[in-house]
């Protein structure tokens, strides 16, 4: 889940596995899997960043490329 901000200043959680696009119209919109759409207060930057991390906390991305290791 990651944490985003309604114009009006209320913040919600939403699930960043669902997240099909964000877009900028100039207004942020993150339209959902299942259509539904969410106009926010944080820019595209922030959410890609705070998306990413959410992949990261829940090892769905890694900092490691795969097939690829360190000699000891």
């Amino acid at each position: 889940m990651i944490k985003v901000t309604r114009l009006n200043g209320k913040s919600f959680q939403i699930n960043a596995l669902y997240i099909e696009t964000v877009e900028s119209f100039p207004d942020t919109t993150i339209t959902l899997t299942n259509g539904k759409k969410y106009i926010v207060a944080e820019s595209v930057e922030v959410l890609q960043e705070r998306i990413v991390d959410f992949y990261n906390r829940i090892n769905l991305l890694s900092s490691k490329k795969l097939g690829v290791e360190k000699d000891e």
